[in-house]
């Protein structure tokens, strides 16, 4: 390892890894450091994603896809089921054989990857971020870049370190809880969602299919809920009630921003991507294609600052996120507040009528232009995001 770089990217998940082999195919050097000891673990995630997130940066490889989807189900309170196709719509991943890939294709693009690597904090001269101390096999050390890309996750001491507010309110971060378990009976071309005051209130409840009858379970349920049931309880009760004997394979739980991007997600010598930056979409929790975007701006973004010479350059970022996804999440997020907070009889309704609704006539947005048909300014914001 050289102890100087144009790029560091802190943290090997799919924005890092996206942030770096965009980087390093221009040609300036880059290292990546990861505090685990292998990439791709643990995973903390309900490893959905949609086709064109997937191939907008990888090819497709049955070895990291556990599920093709081309179905969701809507589960009301009264357990009404509303069945909307899809055609070739997505995947569920094995997100420990992905990122190794993704983090594969940036180390063949030039990326230098080190694991077991814990950063710990950031060199900063004169205001500026001019690279990280990182701790390695017991030893203390330090190596320069003239950019850092924090890619560390939600809690991204990174960008707290570089002075940007990475602070979120509790009330927009959702308590998640998933587990993984076998013998479960669902349709494994299918992702489930379950919605009401029982099993997700102001958020909801999921079951993605991974294929030999398991499926990842879990819930997200907004941080007010969650002090005064916990996630973990209500998932508990879903299990009792709908799978008693279900082994269960792996556990996992965190927090989940859904909230908008952050205010500023670059500053001199620094840029923040995916989690770190808020990146994910507010509606849906979900954040591998829009962290592999983020990472993708801003790794190009860096490295032209790098050939320029410019690095001031790469205070465009928040410009460049904001006009690709960024304005996207912001009616995204408006939406969420339009119907997480809907009570179990809006739901029970909205799904029988929705189910009235001949099977290939259904789209997510007209579900959604339904469910806001008393909400108008908020009809608008549908017919903006979803072909109805």
């Amino acid at each position: 390892m050289k102890n100087d770089y144009d790029i560091i990217v802190v943290g090997a998940g799919p924005a890092g890894s996206i942030a770096a082999r965009s980087a390093a195919e221009k040609g300036v050097s880059v290292l990546m450091l990861e505090k685990d000891r292998d990439v791709g673990y643990p995973v903390r995630c309900g490893e959905a994603i949609s086709k064109a997130g997937v191939e907008e940066f990888i090819q497709p490889n049955e070895k990291w896809i556990c599920a093709k989807i081309s179905q969701f189900c809507f589960v009301a309170p009264d357990k009404s089921e509303v069945w909307i196709e899809f055609g070739d719509a997505g995947f569920v991943l094995e997100r420990k054989i992905f990122d190794y890939e993704l983090a594969q294709t940036a180390a063949a693009a030039g990326t230098e990857i080190i694991t077991r690597c814990y950063v710990y904090d950031l060199i900063i001269e004169n205001g500026k971020v001019c690279g990280v101390k990182y701790e390695s096999q017991g030893e203390k050390k330090e190596v320069r870049s003239k950019i850092v890309i924090a890619a560390d996750g939600v809690e991204s001491r990174v960008g707290r370190w570089a002075g940007l507010k990475t602070e979120i309110d509790f009330r927009e971060m959702e308590s998640a809880v998933q587990i993984t378990a076998a013998n479960i009976p669902i349709n494994q071309n299918a992702l489930y969602f379950y919605f009401g005051q029982n099993v997700a209130p102001n958020g909801y409840f999921w079951i993605f299919p991974k294929g030999n009858n398991s499926a990842n379970i879990g819930l997200g349920v907004s941080g007010i809920v969650g002090k005064k049931k916990s996630a973990l309880s209500f998932l508990n009760d879903f299990m009792n009630e709908h799978y008693p004997n279900a082994p269960i394979l792996t556990q996992i739980a965190g927090g989940v921003p859904c909230s908008l991007t952050l205010e500023k997600i670059s500053a001199p010598g620094i840029m923040l991507v995916g989690d770190a930056a808020r990146q994910v979409n507010p509606l849906s929790g979900g954040g591998i294609a829009s962290g592999m975007i983020g990472g993708s701006i801003a790794g190009k973004i860096a490295a032209e600052a790098i050939l320029k010479n410019n690095l001031d350059h790469i205070l465009s970022y928040d410009r460049a996120w904001n006009d690709r996804l960024g304005k996207r999440h912001e009616i995204f997020n408006r939406i969420k507040n339009g119907i997480y907070n809907f009570s179990d009889d809006t739901f029970n309704s909205l799904a029988k009528t929705f189910i009235k609704v001949p099977l290939e006539k259904r789209t997510l947005g007209r579900l959604f232009t339904q469910a806001l048909i008393n909400k108008p300014s908020l009809l608008v914001e549908v017919a903006k995001v979803f072909v109805i």
